[in-house]
């Protein structure tokens, strides 16, 4: 179970819930993968909707390698995102949310 607390937010694939977080390195992995400029660019660019599909499943790689799932782009591109695009979009975004927010009383 996700702890958003701590930065995660749980996507279940195959049937199987995962964790996903963005740790340091699994967003400089990000960053590289997306050819972002910074950080702010990165965050922006899906602030603004400039977004597309492939940046969306970079962000969940990311994630769930940051939650200590060792996937690929392959193993994604062939799995059962349950609730399909837009619930993978939608905890993509909430993923990066938690990533550059503090925790309410914080």
């Amino acid at each position: 179970m996700a702890n958003p607390y701590a930065g995660e937010v749980e996507l279940v694939v195959d049937g199987k819930p995962r964790v996903m977080k963005l740790t340091l390195g699994a967003l400089a992995e990000l960053e590289a993968s997306l050819n972002a400029g910074t950080l702010i660019d990165m965050v922006e660019r899906f602030e603004a909707g400039g977004f597309t599909t492939s940046d969306v499943l970079a962000l969940i790689i990311a994630g769930l390698r940051g939650g200590g799932w060792s996937v690929c782009r392959s193993d994604l591109l062939s799995a059962d995102i349950e609730g399909g695009p837009v619930a993978a979009t939608r905890a993509a975004a909430e993923l990066l949310v938690r990533a550059f927010t503090l925790p309410e009383g914080a």
